[in-house]
């Protein structure tokens, strides 16, 4: 038959040529394929890709850390000098705020009213009385030249008014000291301040000198600092210090005093601040703080570079390759989000600025240039710690992107 004449038979073996020749494309194909893969295998492929950080030189506090209790600067005994008097009312509780001169609590005077009503009967009585031996002794000057009266009638008028002056005087410092005890009825402030306890109750009878209320002078608080010996010298009255409370707040305070000895057990000495903006504080709390000795210049990195390991602090650093290894750092003060490197590293060497905790000794990265930060809408005040304690790492960010 002739293939040239016969359309359907021409059809059918341009088919079988085309399929014969996909196949041959195909095997070919998969011939190239081993050779690609090992030219892949070749290339490591990047852990990840992270952004890198150099040591910087920046200026850092130097401080020393202490510890110790808030306390009142003075605390004043309010009580009562009024001797077996009914407490009769009470003005002010605990926690109050009250003025020097403010009466704080009252006893009932009736019975000292009496008593002042009588003594000053007396001082009436003792002046007619002084009256009368007054008017016979000046009678009695009067006849001395005359021999009327003998000496010794005279000498008993100048007697008698004598006496009786005395009297009076008696009698008018009676009654000045039952005036006196009944103004101490009235339990008066003795300065401005804070009332931090009081155990004043209505209706009881007590005795002189029983203490009422107990107050804090002007509201003033100190914080008792425990500082080592080895650092007493440092501190100076005058010095600038921040006090961190309990609540989470700050409060500034400033060097008072320096304490002069030191406990024989703890070999520690007490630094009396003066906390000049008390706020949360209260008489009673612990409380932590920095002495702002001065400033020194140190080598610092951001805190998400280190990597905390086994109790340790690592740094990733990055070779011309991209290969990261493991390098073990000592770190030191911190300051804001920066932490000092202390020693372990060299300052041109190039660190992988966050994501290190997710990258083993030997893995290689890609490194991308960091975006440039954004403007700051606020100011952080930039906190330190103190000088001789090495600090470790916090938390590490998450890597920016993961190569798959």
């Amino acid at each position: 038959m002739n293939i040239s004449r016969n359309p359907l038979a021409a059809a059918v073996a341009s088919a079988v040529l085309g399929m014969s020749l996909i196949a041959l494309a195909v095997h070919a194909a998969d011939e190239k394929k081993p050779a690609k893969a090992d030219g892949a295998a070749s290339a490591p492929r990047a852990a990840l890709t992270v952004t890198t950080a150099t040591p910087q030189t920046t200026t850092l506090p130097v401080k020393i850390a202490a510890n110790g209790n808030i306390a009142a600067w003075q605390e004043a005994s309010v009580g009562t000098e009024a001797n077996g008097l009914r407490l009769a009312e009470v003005r002010v509780g605990v926690g109050d705020v009250v003025k020097r001169g403010q009466v704080l609590a009252v006893f009932a005077p009736d019975t000292v009213q009496a008593e002042l009503g009588q003594l000053r009967a007396a001082v009436a009585e003792a002046e007619a009385t002084l009256a009368e031996a007054a008017a016979n002794a000046q009678r009695a000057r009067e006849l001395s030249a005359t021999g009327a009266l003998s000496a010794q009638q005279i000498h008993q008028y100048l007697t008698a008014e004598r006496t009786a002056k005395a009297r009076l005087d008696a009698q008018r410092a009676a009654a000045r000291a039952q005036e006196l005890r009944l103004r101490q009825t009235q339990v008066l402030a003795p300065d401005d301040g804070i009332i931090s306890s009081r155990s004043a109750t209505v209706g009881a009878v007590l005795p002189a000198g029983q203490e009422l209320f107990r107050l804090i002078r002007q509201g003033r608080l100190e914080w008792r600092a425990e500082v080592p010996a080895s650092d007493l010298g440092r501190v100076k009255p005058g010095m600038p210090v921040t006090v961190f409370l309990p609540t989470g707040s700050q409060s500034a305070g400033k060097v008072r005093m320096v304490g002069p000895t030191v406990d024989d057990k703890t070999r520690n000495g007490l630094v009396y601040v003066d906390l000049l903006a008390s706020g949360d504080a209260r008489h009673g709390m612990f409380a932590r703080g920095d002495f702002e000795i001065g400033t020194a210049q140190g080598v610092t990195l951001p805190q998400s570079a280190v990597v905390l390991r086994e109790g340790f602090s690592y740094v990733m650093r990055v070779g011309p390759d991209g290969k990261v290894a493991e390098t073990k750092v000592t770190l030191g003060k911190r300051v804001g989000d920066r932490v000092e490197i202390a020693g372990g590293l060299d300052p041109q060497t190039r660190v992988v600025a966050t994501g290190g905790a997710f990258l083993a000794d030997g893995d290689v990265v890609r490194v991308v240039e960091a975006a440039p930060p954004k403007p700051a809408t606020k100011t952080a005040a930039a906190g330190g710690t103190s000088t001789g304690a090495a600090g470790t790492a916090g938390a590490v960010a998450a890597p920016a992107t993961a190569t798959k």
